[in-house]
């Protein structure tokens, strides 16, 4: 069965986030551990996280996605913007501890300038500091469209940052179809080709989640603008296609397309339909 979900709104906490899961029919979800813009973070009620690993059990619930503010850049310029990645995604590591076992996820960052081979570096200096052997979550570094000057447009970049690090076993990837589609791998046309060359050059054993969303504009376009499934250049023919690869079956997928809970609940109950 696949194992599906979109992305919810903490703000109500857990055992919010899991009902409202499960009335659209997902068993998985995706959220911010903060505001996605800023840095405040919600103290975590351990009654609310209790309930809700009950509910979980009872529903089915299993891998819940977290997501680190989109704001973070471990790869700056300036020292103290920098510091302030390394420090909130300590913090949310920490907090991950109440719900142990899930994932956690985020967006490499821009070099801005520096170059990727820089920016590689300090991502990868980041991960040494902050990640603990003793904790009970996997960081995931996202696919990213290529926009700018990011990090991450490239599986290859993407492998040197986890070859950089050492406790490999802690970390995996996202691959987000909208971005890696906008940054020259055609999903469209050439699915087994681009699996290929990623468990290739990065290990599909490292290929934690998905993030499935089409795309507003044409392939290799590096623009990076989510559309609703079926509605943008990638097609309902790719999606029909990643929900029965063999070689995705049992990783999550996790939408991100522009949509309100009604809208997610179509998208699950259409790609739920495509199973065979």
């Amino acid at each position: 069965m696949l194992r599906i979900g979109c992305h919810l709104s903490s703000s109500k906490g857990f055992l919010h986030m899991g009902k409202e899961a499960v009335k659209i029919g997902a068993n998985t979800f995706q959220f911010f551990t903060r505001n996605p813009r800023g840095s405040r973070a919600k103290e975590i009620d351990p009654e609310d996280v209790r309930k809700f690993l009950e509910f979980a059990k009872e529903h089915d619930i299993c891998q819940i996605l977290a997501h680190a503010p989109y704001t973070l850049n471990p790869c700056s310029k300036d020292a103290k913007t920098r510091e302030f990645a390394w420090m909130t995604m300590e913090d949310d590591l920490k907090r991950m501890e109440y719900v142990p076992g899930n994932c956690y996820n985020f967006h490499p960052g821009s070099h801005v300038g520096q170059g990727a081979q820089e920016g590689i570096r300090m991502i990868s200096e980041m991960l040494n500091r902050i990640l603990k052997e003793e904790q009970h979550t996997t960081v995931l570094l996202e696919t990213m469209a290529g926009k700018g000057t990011e990090v991450g447009r490239s599986f290859e970049e993407l492998a040197q940052i986890l070859d950089r690090v050492e406790l490999k076993s802690h970390m995996g990837v996202c691959l987000d179809t909208c971005h890696v589609y906008d940054a020259g791998y055609d999903l469209a046309g050439e699915l087994d080709q681009v699996l290929e060359e990623f468990d290739q050059v990065i290990g599909l054993e490292r290929l934690k989640a998905i993030h499935m969303n089409d795309s507003k504009n044409p392939f290799a376009s590096h623009k990076d603008r989510h559309e609703k499934i079926g509605e943008g250049s990638l097609g309902l023919e790719t999606f029909e296609g990643m929900v029965n690869h063999p070689k995705l079956k049992g990783i999550p997928i996790y939408l991100e397309t522009p949509n309100e809970l009604e809208g997610y609940a179509r998208e699950i109950l259409l790609l739920r339909n495509m199973e065979k």
